[in-house]
C-alpha cells in the first residue's frame, strides 16, 4: 500500500465478495480538496458512510465516475451522496451511460473531468471506462488485480476490448488500480498477461473448432476446460463474444451452436 500513499490514493473494498468480485468491488478516493471517488460499489450503506467520512477527510466529495453502469460498481451513487450530506444535482458524475442521480456528465474517449482522463475500454460492458491520473490508471473490469474478466457479446465487443488493452499498455503507468482484487504494481506485465490470455483462448477455441467440435458443452471443456464451475456461465458469455469475434473475421465455421446469455449477464452487459 505505499504506493497508493506516495501518489495519495486509497481503497475503500466494498463487503460484497463473491466468484464474481472477488474479495469485494473496490472504491477508490482520488486527490484532496476536494476528492474524487471512482466506484461507490453496490448500495451497502457502511461501505458508502466510509466512503462519504474518508473523503470528508480529503477535503469534501468533489464528484464520482463510473468505470461502468453494473450494480456493483454504480448502484452506490445516490446513498453515497446521501451520506455526504451534498446536494446531489452540484457534484457531478461522469459515465459513458448513468441515469442515476447527481449531476449526470456523459464521458468518451479522450475526456477529461477533475483529476482524471478518459480511455475507452468497452468489451467487459459497452460502456466501460477506464479514468487515467497521473501515472495510476482505474480500470474496473477491464483488468482486475487477480483472474480474468467476462466478455459481454456486443458487435466488435471481443476485437475493441484488446484495443483497449493495448491502448493501456501505450501509458506510462506506475501502477493498476483495479474493481477486484488487489493492486497491480506492474501494470506493463499485468497488461501483457490480460491480452496473452485472451489471445490463448482463441487458439484454443479455434483448435477445438478444427477438430470438430461444435456445442457449448464441448468447446467450453476444451477451451474453458480450467474455469471453476461457478465461473461456467461467464465462460459462456465470454465463448459468445468469441465466437463473435470469429465470424467478424469469417473464421467461425458451420453449424457451431451459440450459448444462451444468461439474462442477468446479458442485462449487465
Amino acid at each position: 500500500m505505499d504506493r497508493l500513499a506516495s501518489a495519495d490514493l486509497a481503497l475503500i473494498r466494498a463487503d460484497n465478495p463473491s466468484p464474481f468480485t472477488l474479495e469485494g468491488t473496490n472504491t477508490w478516493l482520488v486527490g484532496r480538496d476536494p476528492c474524487w471517488v471512482v466506484d461507490p460499489g453496490p448500495v451497502l450503506p457502511p461501505h458508502q458512510r466510509q466512503v462519504a467520512a474518508d473523503a470528508a477527510d480529503r477535503g469534501g466529495l468533489g464528484g464520482v465516475v463510473l468505470t461502468h453502469d453494473h450494480l456493483d460498481h454504480a448502484q452506490g451513487v445516490a446513498a453515497l451522496l446521501e451520506a455526504a450530506g451534498v446536494e446531489a444535482e452540484d457534484v457531478p458524475v461522469g459515465a459513458a451511460r448513468f441515469a442515476g442521480v447527481g449531476r449526470p456528465v456523459r464521458l468518451g474517449d479522450g475526456d477529461e473531468l477533475g483529476p482524471f482522463r478518459v480511455v475507452a475500454t468497452p468489451g467487459h460492458s459497452v460502456d466501460h471506462l477506464a479514468f487515467v491520473a497521473g501515472r495510476a490508471c482505474f480500470t474496473g473490469d477491464a483488468v482486475l488485480g487477480r483472474g480474468s474478466v467476462f466478455v459481454a457479446p456486443s458487435p466488435g465487443a471481443l476485437r475493441t476490448y484488446l484495443e483497449g488493452l493495448e491502448r493501456l499498455a501505450a501509458l506510462p503507468l506506475d501502477v493498476i488500480c483495479p474493481g477486484h482484487g488487489p493492486l497491480v504494481l506492474d501494470p506493463a506485465a499485468k497488461l501483457r498477461e490480460y491480452r496473452s490470455h485472451r489471445l490463448d483462448r482463441e487458439r484454443r477455441l479455434v483448435a477445438a473448432l478444427d477438430a470438430g467440435l461444435r456445442s457449448v458443452d464441448e468447446l467450453l471443456d476444451r477451451a474453458w476446460s480450467d474455469a471453476p464451475p461457478e465461473l461456467r456461465p461467464a465462460a459462456s458469455v465470454t465463448l459468445a463474444a468469441h465466437l463473435d469475434k470469429l465470424e467478424e473475421e469469417g473464421r467461425l465455421p458451420e453449424g457451431v451452436e451459440r450459448p444462451e446469455v444468461p439474462d442477468w449477464l446479458a442485462s449487465a452487459g
